[in-house]
């Protein structure tokens, strides 16, 4: 599959989705994009960047959701004039979608939405690639159902992003045969190595996490054939205005992809 000119699959180089929670400042999202986009052309791996100008589903009324999508878009307009990037960020309805869709190079679909039509058929009407993230309570072979949704409109240009499943309150589990699973339906599979290891409302009003597994979760899919990584990270994680506790360090980046990079093509060597 041919996303933003570049292939996405088994015979492709592994994918990078990387940046913010979060649109923090356009400062902050140049200071990241601008080292994503740096080791992405190191390690030669296609590279699109990713911020969120609003997080609608903040666990807390007083959680930070960002700048919203008049000045959300501003900014990931200049990032993507300066730096040359391709841009995803998430919709939260289809009203979004007519707004985003001459920006955004591909479209994203949170995971509490997976399963919403209209606001999938909407963002497959757009034209764009549509990246799904599936959702925490869905199964992988029901998937399969999202795609026919979108392949009904004439879109082929889809991804499905693996964020790992409920497991009892406030954990998720990664299981790598969803890889497998939606891969055999003819998919692209992006794994979300920082959502993964969330822990839903378990931090007093805000989300929790474990970011010690972020590496051992990513190199397991790749292992497991992922196309691709979702990253979430910043310069000082801590003081991330969301998922402060899932998201890696910008400088613990380009070990973590070497090593991807070298199990992939060790898989390749099979």
């Amino acid at each position: 599959m041919k996303i933003c000119n570049f292939d996405v699959g088994k015979a492709a180089p592994l994918l990078l989705i990387g940046g913010p929670c979060v649109i923090e400042s356009y400062e902050s999202c140049l200071e990241i994009a601008g080292k994503l986009k740096e080791i992405a052309k190191k390690l030669e791996i296609p590279f699109i960047f990713k911020a969120s100008y609003d997080k609608a589903n903040r666990t807390s009324l007083n959680s930070y959701r960002g700048p919203g999508i008049e000045e959300g878009l501003e900014i990931l307009g200049k990032i993507k004039k300066e730096l040359a990037v391709p841009i995803l960020s998430d919709v939260h309805s289809t009203t979004d979608i007519d707004k985003v869709k001459d920006l955004l190079d591909v479209i994203q679909i949170p995971a509490f939405l997976c399963r919403q039509t209209d606001i999938i058929i909407a963002a497959a009407k757009s034209g764009k690639p549509v990246n799904v993230k599936k959702g925490q309570f869905l199964s992988p072979w029901d998937v399969k159902y999202i795609a026919e949704k979108i392949l009904s409109v004439g879109n082929k240009n889809i991804i499905f992003t693996e964020r790992g499943t409920s497991f009892g309150y406030n954990n998720f589990v990664s299981d790598m045969r969803s890889i497998v699973i939606i891969n055999e339906m003819g998919f692209p599979v992006i794994y979300d190595a920082t959502h993964s290891v969330q822990l839903p409302g378990a931090g007093q009003g805000k989300s929790g996490g474990a970011r010690e597994f972020v590496l051992p979760l990513a190199r397991s899919a790749v292992a497991a054939g992922c196309d691709g990584l979702f990253l979430e990270v910043h310069p000082e994680p801590e003081k991330g205005l969301s998922d402060s506790a899932t998201m890696i360090r910008l400088d613990d980046v380009e070990t973590l992809l070497m090593q991807a990079i070298a199990i992939r093509k060790a898989l390749d060597g099979c």
